[in-house]
């Protein structure tokens, strides 16, 4: 059975100058999408790339112990990957 989508009830607004909303609608029309989707498909993948390149994190306690206890764990042998790392990068040549 599938599951019915979120509901989007949230708004979300900004100003812009006529220079900026032109350079948005055309981007938008050039992907063959309608301005909403891309600007929600643009500022979301903006937002994990800008999440995912953080270097400081704050856990709480229950995730810093969960965090401490995985890092415990014994290593896992990976021949495939040993192999891997083995052989020359890309940036080597």
């Amino acid at each position: 059975m599938a599951t019915k989508p979120e509901r989007k009830t949230q708004r979300f607004a900004v100003r812009l100058t006529s220079e900026q909303d032109a350079l948005i609608r055309c981007a938008a029309e050039v992907q063959g999408t309608d301005l909403t989707n891309f600007a929600v498909t643009t500022l979301l993948g903006r937002a994990r790339d800008v999440l995912a390149d953080r270097r400081l994190f704050t856990l709480d306690d229950a995730a810093w112990t969960e965090f401490q206890a995985r890092l415990d764990q014994p290593v896992v042998h990976k021949p495939a990957l040993e192999k891997l790392f083995a052989e020359p990068s890309i940036f080597e040549h």
